[in-house]
């Protein structure tokens, strides 16, 4: 499904205020994410609480944050077991192929900032509405294993909306239940890693989900949102298998 960018809109009433969530854990991580978002910007309009509503500071600091690479959306369901949005790359993509990944992609000019590049791509690979986002925040930037800078936008949707892969990028659409990230430890994965000509078997966290491997630059993601919003400190490592007996 293709969206026009400029259809894309979203004002101070697409921001989740915490006091409204009637959840504990997704209003404790909703207040962590925009203490987040409002820290990484240093501009002196955005603490004038006066002046400027709560919502509208995490907007201008979301307008004012420097163009990623790429952007993806960390999407949570707005319920009491929250589970949160992942999709599998399609085995035919040139990058990232049969990874698991959140929905999201890379910027395009007409997109104007992170957040729509966000949106704009979960709309073409799972048919999110982008009206149907209640966004909290964003997380620092994760560099990819190309080297591109990625900018993870964090928001709620509906637990009850229905959507569709685009099998042109991605294979499936699963999730994660939200809580158990929050609980349970990461599993080491071994994957086979080919630099110059080089092949070496890199051992790394991650999370066995519904069957997938969440690792990489995803896994990076999550432990980044765990560490914002629940000071959940984990050690991401990539270390060369020692083969020798």
């Amino acid at each position: 499904m293709l969206l026009p960018p400029q259809s894309i809109s979203f004002d101070e009433l697409s921001v989740a205020v915490p006091t409204f969530i009637r959840y504990p854990t997704l209003r404790k991580l909703a207040e962590r994410v925009q203490h987040e978002t409002l820290n990484a910007v240093t501009s002196p309009a955005l603490y004038d609480a006066h002046h400027t509503s709560h919502s509208a500071r995490i907007l201008d600091s979301l307008y004012q944050t420097p163009i990623a690479d790429a952007s993806v959306l960390v999407a949570i369901t707005h319920e009491r077991h929250p589970k949160l949005l992942l999709t599998r790359r399609a085995a035919h993509m040139n990058s990232h192929a049969d990874e698991v990944s959140c929905a999201g992609g890379k910027y395009e000019i007409s997109d104007g900032n992170n957040v729509i590049t966000a949106l704009r791509e979960a709309c073409e690979e799972t048919a999110l509405p982008p009206n149907k986002v209640q966004l909290l925040g964003q997380l620092p930037i994760q560099t990819s294993k190309s080297g591109m800078s990625v900018r993870p936008i964090v928001a709620l949707i509906a637990p009850d909306l229905i959507l569709v892969p685009e099998l042109g990028e991605i294979s499936r659409i699963f999730w994660a239940d939200f809580e158990s990230l929050l609980t349970q430890p990461t599993v080491e994965y071994a994957v086979e890693y080919t630099m110059q000509d080089q092949t070496a078997t890199l051992l790394t966290p991650s999370w066995q989900v519904d069957g997938e491997t969440v690792w990489g630059l995803t896994g990076r993601v999550i432990a980044s949102l765990l560490e914002t919003g629940f000071d959940r400190q984990l050690e991401w490592y990539y270390r060369i298998q020692n083969t020798r007996l």
